[in-house]
C-alpha cells in the first residue's frame, strides 16, 4: 500500500462517520489519500477532520468560491490508482448507475482512469428494493467491484442487510486490489486474439467478424497483474502497449500457427481467444480475380488446428484455455471441444445471448472446468469478463 494513491468518495450517508477510521487506516499503511465529499455528507462528517485525516484538502463543489480555485475532476480521475465509494447510498448509486453527474464526486467518478470499489451503504427495504439489485447489478457490468453489506442492526432500527462493510473490511478489500496486481508475477501467458484473414487473392479474403476486443481484454487485464505476455494477434483496430508485452502481428491461420509454436513450450499458461479460420482457399490467385462468369468456384482446405496442437503438447505445468462461440447447444460443444483439445478450462458464449459475441463491448459467458463444472456470469463488460476469466484461472495455475 506504500505511496498508492486512493481517492475517497464519501456521500450523504450516516455510515459516513466510520470513513475517519479507514483514512487512519491507510494513512498508517504508507497509502496517499485524497477525499470527495458530496455537499449532503458534509451533515454528517466534519470536512475539517477529512482534510486534517488525509493531510491533503477536500473536494467538495467544482469550485471554491472563497477563493475562486477549481477542483478538477480530470486531475482526480489521472491522479488516483483506486477509487472508493464509502458510504455509497442509494441516490449516488442511482446515479452512477444510470449516467447523472450533478456533482463532483460523480463527475470524477465518470472521468476515472482506475478501478472503482463502493462500499453501499443503506435502510433495509432500500437494499432490498428491485431497482437497487438493478443498478448494483449495472456498476457491476461496468466493472465497478462491489464490497457486500452486512447484515446487523440500522440506523432506523431496523435489523438486516444495509450495512457498510467496517471500515477494517473495506481496507482489507483495498489491500487485496493492489495484491492482486502483481499476483501473475513470473508467469508467461501466450494469448491469441482477433480474427484471421484467408486471402484469396491480393486484395479478397475469407475471415469473420471478430474484433479482437476479448483477447486484448484478458492480455491488459494480464499485464496489469505482472505477467509477461505474449500476444498473437490476428488483423484489428485495436492497440496495446506494455514494457512486459511481445505483439506478434499476423494476417493467416498458418502464420498464427507458426507463431504458437515457437512461443508455447516457453509459456506457462495459453489462453487461446482468437477466431481462427477452419479453412483456407487451396490456390491463391497471384492477381486479383477479374469479375468474369456468374459464379466463382473456391476449393476450400482445412487449416492447422491450432488449439489442438497446443494441447497435445501441452505439459503437466502448463494451463490451456480455449473458447467457443456457438450460435446452439453452447454448453454441449464446449463440453465436446474441451474433452477432445485436452483443455484445463474453456470459455463459452453464444450469439443466442444479446450482447455476446463479436464487435460488442459487453460479453456473457459461462466457463467449463476439466471436470466438467460449469460456471456461469451474467452480461458485463469485456474489460469486466476479463478479469473475471483470470481470477478463475488464477486457481488452475500450476
Amino acid at each position: 500500500m506504500k505511496n498508492k494513491r486512493i481517492l475517497l468518495g464519501i456521500t450523504g450517508g450516516i455510515a459516513a462517520y466510520k470513513i475517519t477510521s479507514l483514512i487512519r487506516l491507510l494513512i498508517k499503511s504508507g497509502a496517499e489519500v485524497k477525499c470527495i465529499l458530496t455537499p449532503a455528507s458534509c451533515d454528517f462528517i466534519s470536512p475539517l477532520t477529512v482534510a486534517t485525516l488525509s493531510k491533503n484538502p477536500v473536494g467538495i463543489e467544482f469550485w471554491n468560491k472563497e477563493d475562486g480555485s477549481w477542483n478538477n475532476h480530470v486531475e482526480y480521475g489521472l491522479w488516483a490508482d483506486l477509487f472508493v465509494v464509502a458510504p455509497l447510498t442509494t441516490n449516488t448509486l442511482s446515479k452512477m448507475a444510470n449516467g447523472a453527474c450533478d456533482n463532483l464526486l460523480l463527475a470524477t467518478y465518470f472521468s476515472m482512469k482506475c478501478q472503482t470499489i463502493v462500499a453501499p451503504a443503506m435502510d433495509l427495504d432500500m437494499y432490498a428494493h428491485p431497482s437497487t439489485k438493478r443498478n448494483l447489478a449495472t456498476l457491476k457490468q461496468d466493472g465497478v467491484k462491489i464490497i457486500p453489506v452486512e447484515k446487523g442492526e440500522l440506523a432506523s432500527g431496523l435489523v438486516g442487510e444495509g450495512r457498510m462493510a467496517e471500515p477494517d473490511t473495506i481496507f482489507q478489500s483495498i489491500a487485496d486490489f493492489f495484491q492482486s496486481e502483481n499476483d501473475l508475477e513470473g508467469q508467461t501467458i501466450l494469448i491469441t486474439a482477433g480474427p484471421t484473414y484467408e486471402s484469396i487473392d491480393p486484395v479478397r479474403f475469407i475471415g469473420n467478424h471478430s474484433s479482437g476486443k476479448m483477447g486484448y481484454a484478458i492480455a491488459e487485464n494480464c499485464l496489469n497483474r505482472g505477467a509477461n505476455v505474449i500476444l498473437v494477434s490476428g488483423p484489428t483496430k485495436l492497440t496495446l502497449s506494455h514494457p512486459n508485452l511481445k505483439l506478434i502481428a499476423i494476417q493467416s491461420a498458418e502464420q498464427m500457427f507458426s507463431e504458437v509454436q515457437k512461443e508455447w513450450k516457453n509459456s506457462t499458461v495459453g489462453i487461446f481467444s482468437a477466431a481462427v479460420a477452419d479453412y483456407r482457399p487451396e490456390v491463391v490467385a497471384d492477381q486479383k480475380i477479374k469479375k468474369k462468369d456468374d459464379s466463382l468456384t473456391l476449393t476450400l482446405i482445412k487449416n492447422p488446428d491450432i488449439l489442438s496442437w497446443a494441447g497435445a503438447n501441452k505439459t503437466d505445468k502448463q494451463v490451456l484455455v480455449g473458447f467457443a462461440l456457438e450460435t446452439t447447444n453452447a454448453i454441449e460443444n464446449g463440453k465436446d471441444k474441451l474433452s477432445r483439445k485436452n483443455l484445463d478450462l474453456i470459455v463459452v458464449n453464444t450469439l443466442e445471448d444479446e450482447g455476446a459475441g463479436f464487435g460488442h463491448d459487453t460479453n456473457k459467458i459461462s466457463i467449463i472446468d476439466n471436470h466438467n463444472k460449469i460456471t456461469r456470469f451474467e452480461l458485463m463488460t469485456k474489460s469486466q469478463t476479463a478479469i473475471e476469466i483470470v481470477d478463475y484461472l488464477k486457481k488452475y495455475i500450476k
